[in-house]
């Protein structure tokens, strides 16, 4: 007992189980048959026709007690939500004495009948009990009381934050509203897919492991293979891959993957995140601009059932269509100057007089991207599609078939937050090797977050890849603007954590 580390309230937990094992009760039994939800009870029952509910079988945790001599009432609480049973002594003479060692956190089973009580609330009145699980240790439960304008007030809630990430299945047990962020991400995510395929896109998987990481401009996380002595990175992005298989004849091809970016932790980054790709042959970025414009709308009226919502106190609307703006026009209205064809000296200066912090040995491509991140981006609030980026920020994407200079390029931003990412996707091998070796010469130049050139992929592009447009989607991201959270980690179930100090 002392190797589990428990206090005197667990201690009694566990005499409580000694207790139920030598009265011949199972506290751990193998299995249970539920035949209703305590959702299906509440909102079916009625008093009127009472004959589907007279033999009903539930299970949940028990959640609160109130024990009233030969009467007992308790709540418990399945994945649908919280019912109350009612427990009787005369209906329970082998039983009810036990209920003494149950506690809020306990599993049970209960078979009966559904009925009103006198106070109208739909409950189940228990003809047999079955301990399904003993808690052994101390379950948070906040106290919930409605005040004089019935408004309902908590206390004592499980709210600490880093706690609840920690520990999210006590989370989810005891704050109920968390459980419906994550079934809403089920939803999104479900909804992407029936998407794709009933345009008869395919579902594909890719290396995880990589011999060498590519597609985005990120460091990777390293790690060794033991019998090919060899090391590999954890994929930073699908888009290599998912090209070659554009080549090798598929027209759609799609990936929803955990990536992993071995960089900064914040409201919007965790290290390993989840993304969307989706790469359609003989497409543009002009068609891709229109799909996900049409995939985000109807996404927002899934979850919302209307296409305005609100998010930190400020309305979004995703009415079609969503508005257009060149990069370089978005440099000149929020800072005021023309940045298009400036040296790397020139944009050096231009971001140290706008206050812009820049590391020394940043490229012209970085100096830009920090210039966008502080003075542009965080204006973006509504549906924003960037269009047209410079070449040297896009060695993926095709050259702009008017503009010299740029590239035919889409970020799509909300509330200051990038969602999107798309090209018409490069196919030229002698421009992609080109753009590649430059990447290699930033790299070498000291910035690590540049590409790094993978001949396997060039190969592949010299073998002919058809127009395509590609695409990729942070889904952690569109799960929190669709849901109204405001840190990565409320849609994650197990974000990343600090070691715990002992």
């Amino acid at each position: 007992m002392e190797e589990l580390n428990l206090n005197d309230q667990e201690l009694r937990r566990l005499e409580e189980l000694v207790i139920l094992e030598k009265s011949g009760i199972n506290p751990y039994p193998y299995s249970f048959d539920k035949t209703h939800s305590a959702t299906t009870i509440l909102t079916e029952f009625s008093e009127e026709n009472p004959e589907p509910f007279s033999n009903v079988a539930a299970a949940g945790r028990i959640m609160s007690v109130r024990k009233m001599g030969k009467a007992t009432f308790a709540h418990i609480q399945d994945e649908s939500g919280k019912i109350q049973i009612y427990f009787k002594k005369d209906d329970l003479v082998d039983f009810y004495e036990h209920l003494k060692v149950l506690d809020i956190g306990d599993i049970i089973g209960v078979r009966g009948y559904v009925f009103k009580t006198r106070m109208g609330e739909i409950s189940i009145h228990a003809k047999e009990v079955t301990v399904l699980c003993k808690s052994v240790k101390i379950l948070p439960t906040p106290k919930e009381e409605t005040d004089e304008s019935g408004n309902k007030i908590v206390h004592d809630a499980f709210g600490d934050k880093e706690q609840r990430y920690r520990h999210r299945y006590i989370d989810l047990v005891v704050n109920s509203n968390i459980r419906e962020t994550f079934i809403k991400r089920a939803k999104i995510i479900s909804y992407i897919r029936k998407y794709f395929d009933e345009r008869d896109w395919l579902e594909v998987e890719t290396p995880i492991l990589q011999p060498i990481y590519g597609g985005a401009t990120a460091r990777p996380f390293i790690t060794h293979h033991n019998a090919l002595d060899i090391d590999l990175y954890m994929r930073i992005a699908d888009e290599l891959y998912l090209k070659k298989l554009i080549v090798g004849g598929f027209e759609g091809v799609y990936e929803i993957s955990k990536n992993f970016r071995n960089e900064g932790m914040d409201k919007m980054h965790n290290p390993e995140y989840t993304a969307l790709e989706i790469y359609v042959a003989y497409k543009d970025y002009n068609w891709m601009m229109d799909m996900t414009e049409d995939l985000i709308w109807n996404l927002t009226r899934l979850i919302h059932n209307k296409t305005e919502i609100e998010y930190n106190d400020i309305l979004i609307n995703f009415d079609k269509p969503f508005r257009r703006a060149k990069m370089f026009d978005l440099f000149k209205e929020y800072t005021g100057r023309d940045l298009k064809g400036l040296s790397r000296e020139e944009l050096l200066k231009a971001a140290l007089d706008m206050g812009v912090e820049i590391e020394p040995k940043s490229s012209a491509m970085k100096i830009l991207d920090e210039i966008f991140s502080v003075k542009v981006q965080p204006n973006l609030i509504q549906p924003t599609f960037v269009i047209d980026y410079p070449v040297e920020m896009s060695p993926l994407a095709k050259k702009h078939r008017i503009d010299d200079g740029l590239v035919e390029r889409f970020e799509l931003f909300v509330y200051g937050s990038e969602l999107a990412n798309a090209f018409t996707e490069l196919n030229d091998p002698r421009d992609q090797r080109a753009r590649l070796e430059e990447q290699s010469r930033i790299r070498a130049a000291g910035d690590d977050e540049a590409m790094v050139l993978d001949e396997d992929f060039l190969y592949a592009i010299e073998i002919g890849m058809p127009p395509t447009a590609g695409l990729g989607i942070g889904v952690d991201r569109l799960v929190m603007l669709l849901t109204g959270e405001k840190s990565i980690r409320d849609v994650i179930f197990f974000p990343q954590m600090k070691p715990e100090k002992l």
